[in-house]
């Protein structure tokens, strides 16, 4: 544990400033446009009920939900920083909305009619009286907001904003306590300490004795500002300077080595700074992310981009799919699929090795005997594409006892392992399958459509960095079924980091 601390300090201290950065951008934003909120509630009651029922309606939506449906919304959607602090921004309004009305209704009205008998304007009965006796419920209500904020930035990460999450959802991706841990417990401090520093300014500002903010008290907030400043700025500085070529990855441990293996060849090669966005989710968002140029590509497999995005039946030849594939992409989205790096990662319905000795399964249509008493797990694409759930269920007859068990890429094969569930549908490249005593059936009505991993960069990426596309072409078939497997259990089945387990690889390759 020392040594993986130690490991990843530099990473994880460049992490907690990348989540302050946003969390404390969104709660800037939801205070300046929060906090006047509340004030104008509170002067006109006639537009409280329908503001208050919108920002509440806000605070329901789930939050990977709305990361998601900001990523198609034009200026500040997309993936990255951007689309995270807007997120952020909506979930920190209603508790500064709320409080700020609340506080400021709560105030004795006859103390405001006492100022308006001494000739005080509006503004200076709400400055020296209702904004120091609001105080404390105000600030109840940022240190709420920032807390909350704290918790839902973890999430940023799936659309490639940064912060904590990254090592949370690669955690979950490789099976990994430790990584999850490396962004858990941070981010539990963080959210410790701003509760701690809220309620110390809380009672700093609004002492009981006191009505009146002083310069004093102004100038201890105006520097605990300006240190957050420092921090925002260091990580913004940090992130929009160097890296010129952004490579992605979906959420599995697969995908983020060979996001690791292009940016490292490409840095190898160029010397250029890459900017990695791995484990942005699934196919569509990363599709949606080099389709608009947030990311100048990635690796998909062939046959989940030829049935998923282009909602195409699915095809048994590799070569076809692989033909029909690169001039639709080219045609509709001025994308360009390169040639495969060599090896196939077709879907992997995959059982407990004892089951299948036990009742002598070696194929799927052998296993439909037994699923009417199994329990299934599934990841979220495969529920719902056309190459998914309910044509292989339609294709062997296969039912089972429970309704389908949806869990995250990374989570599934230790579930079957655990007797959570009874059949996964995974990778076949998973290394965790001979780790854990798992086999893969047949399928031996040839239901699966081909599964190459094939790059797919932006046109314009390619025209922009010439020297990209040879650097593409020279891995075209460097990387067997049984390498990929060999990396894939390096980094799940014995933990080791990935770009170490890329930078050995690639080392052999050259070498």
């Amino acid at each position: 544990m020392f040594d993986f601390w130690f490991d990843y300090a530099s990473e994880i201290g460049f992490r907690t400033l990348e989540h302050l950065f946003l969390t404390g951008v969104a709660m800037g934003m939801g205070s300046f446009i929060g906090i006047p909120l509340g004030i104008l509630i509170s002067r006109h009651q006639n537009l409280a009920r329908p503001i208050l029922t919108i920002i509440n309606t806000l605070q329901t939506i789930p939050s990977l939900a709305l990361f998601g449906f900001l990523i198609s919304v034009p200026f500040l959607g997309g993936i990255g920083k951007t689309p995270a602090i807007v997120a952020l921004t909506l979930y920190t309004l209603l508790p500064l909305v709320q409080n700020t009305y609340i506080g400021i209704n709560q105030v004795d009205p006859n103390l405001k009619e006492s100022g308006k008998a001494l000739g005080m304007s509006g503004w200076q009965i709400l400055r020296y009286i209702e904004l120091p006796l609001a105080m404390s419920v105000i600030l109840a209500g940022v240190k709420i907001a920032t807390v909350v904020s704290i918790a839902i930035a973890t999430i940023a990460a799936a659309i490639g904003g940064g912060g904590l999450g990254v090592f949370i959802f690669r955690g979950i991706s490789t099976a990994n306590n430790e990584l999850i841990l490396a962004g858990a417990i941070p981010a539990a401090l963080l959210a410790l300490g701003a509760d701690w520093g809220l309620t110390w300014l809380e009672k700093a500002l609004a002492p009981p004795d006191k009505l009146k903010i002083t310069p004093k008290r102004l100038g201890l907030l105006a520097l605990s500002g300006l240190i957050a400043l420092s921090y925002f700025l260091t990580v913004f500085l940090h992130t929009s300077g160097g890296p010129t070529i952004v490579i992605g990855s979906k959420n599995f441990t697969e995908s983020v080595i060979l996001g690791e293996i292009i940016a490292q060849s490409i840095e190898r090669e160029t010397g250029m700074k890459v900017e990695r966005q791995f484990n942005l989710g699934g196919t569509f968002i990363c599709h949606e992310a080099v389709r608009t140029g947030k990311i100048d590509g990635y690796v998909e497999y062939s046959g989940t981009a030829f049935t998923a995005i282009l909602k195409q039946k699915p095809i048994s030849d590799p070569e076809v799919v692989y033909k029909k594939l690169r001039d639709i992409y080219a045609r509709k989205f001025a994308l360009e699929v390169l040639p495969g790096l060599g090896f196939e990662n077709t879907n992997a319905v995959t059982i407990r090795g004892g089951d299948a000795r036990k009742y002598k399964i070696k194929t799927i249509s052998d296993a439909q005997k037994y699923t009417s008493r199994w329990k299934v797990g599934l990841g979220y694409e495969f529920l719902e594409r056309e190459d998914g759930y309910r044509g292989l269920a339609r294709t062997y007859g296969l039912t089972f006892a429970e309704s389908p068990k949806v869990l995250d890429l990374g989570l599934l094969y230790p579930a079957l392992a655990q007797k959570q569930v009874d059949l996964v549908v995974g990778n076949s490249t998973d290394g965790l399958i001979p780790v854990l005593d798992l086999v893969v059936l047949k399928d031996d009505l040839g239901y699966f459509p081909p599964y190459e991993a094939v790059p797919i960069f932006n046109r314009r990426s390619l025209e922009k960095y010439t020297g990209l596309r040879s650097i593409l072409d020279k891995l075209a078939g460097q990387i067997s079924t049984g390498a990929i497997q060999k990396l894939n259990y390096e980094v799940d089945g014995r933990k080791r980091p990935v770009d170490v387990v890329v930078m050995e690889f690639l080392g052999s390759v050259k070498s």
